[in-house]
């Protein structure tokens, strides 16, 4: 059994974090700690467990093994640091930090403790993720050339964030707006199907004026493979897809696009020698969840997918593309 306390429940999905917690046979949940006795109270009624306000206190109890952090993630070096020297395994909403200074820390701290730690990036675990990368890493695309994606809601048309989600509008607290936020997943996929990159250069602006913050952002990357990515990125979205585009230099990859949910060609795979697009009729078993991965690992020590390195690489890019579009210059790594 995992007995795990929730440090904060600032987070829009940490009532998802609590819920997937208690509804683990494997996993209790001991109690809330919130830096603010508004929010963190009700939920420790709602959850039944006890209220703590000393963080502390919390890290130093012998009856709790692991954290699941929903902190603002401006305070998220100051939670997990802390956590992590403490010995608690480390679950964490994304992103990892709002700076790469914070994340570096982090990650020391991290590797240092030699704790179990999971950052909640589940895009890594769904089957059309893992049969794009295994495309990829099989070459039938041939060398990557372009990978375009978009990825985007209507938060600001709809001015989704008030009261407790306030702060995801708010920059000093959230890193960023649309890019950083709902970006984070699209970013980071990018980030492991194409590599370590060699520059970026971002366009940010404020489109709504519904928050102080950014809600719609371009992104492009240059790898050091020399293949390009493409972002888009947006709170300002009414309607239409969010594909996601894979070319390369023997064939091509389509997610997301009206008509069609995956198809590619390669001239690989050319079924009695006709060029064709292969629509796949089954795809790849979905992998256990990021916080099942994490539970897995505390108790059976069985491996996990997602790494505290991923989340540095993701903080790498989304600071870098803010000092871009903020300096008005491409930023090389």
């Amino acid at each position: 059994m995992v007995r795990i306390a929730m440090l904060s429940m600032a987070h829009v999905h940490a009532e998802g974090y609590a819920r997937q917690v208690v509804d683990n046979p494997e996993a209790e949940l001991v109690c809330i700690w919130d830096d603010s006795p508004e929010r963190g109270q009700p939920a420790a009624e709602r959850w039944k467990v006890p209220y703590e306000s000393d963080l502390d206190a919390v890290l130093s109890r012998e009856d709790i093994d692991a954290v699941v952090v929903n902190a603002e993630t401006s305070k998220h070096k100051d939670v997990m640091i802390p956590a992590a020297k403490a010995g608690k395994h480390i679950f964490t909403e994304k992103a990892l930090s709002v700076t790469l200074a914070d994340s570096t820390a982090i990650t020391e701290a991290v590797k240092a403790a030699g704790i179990k730690f999971m950052i909640s990036l589940p895009s890594r675990t769904r089957p059309e993720t893992l049969l794009s990368k295994r495309i990829l890493d099989e070459g039938l695309l041939g060398d990557i050339t372009l990978m375009r994606a978009r990825v985007a809601h209507c938060a600001a048309l709809d001015k989704w964030f008030s009261g407790g989600s306030q702060w995801f509008a708010e920059a000093e607290l959230a890193g960023g707006g649309a890019l950083f936020d709902l970006g984070c997943h699209t970013v980071d996929v990018m980030r492991w199907f194409m590599g370590e990159p060699a520059s970026l250069i971002a366009r940010v602006n404020n489109f709504a004026g519904a928050y102080d913050i950014d809600d719609n952002s371009v992104l492009v990357v240059e790898f050091k493979n020399k293949g390009l990515g493409i972002l888009d990125v947006s709170w300002v979205h009414r309607a239409g897809p969010n594909p996601v585009e894979i070319y390369g230099t023997e064939g091509c990859l389509l997610r997301g696009l009206p008509g069609n949910d995956f198809v590619f060609t390669s001239r690989k795979l050319k079924p009695a020698d006709i060029e064709a697009w292969i629509a796949p009729t089954a795809m790849p078993e979905a992998l256990p969840s990021p916080m099942q991965q994490w539970i897995n690992a505390i108790l059976r020590d069985e491996p996990m997918t997602i790494t505290v390195d991923d989340g540095w690489n993701l903080t790498q890019l989304l600071e870098a593309a803010y000092v871009s579009a903020r300096e008005n210059k491409a930023v090389v790594f």
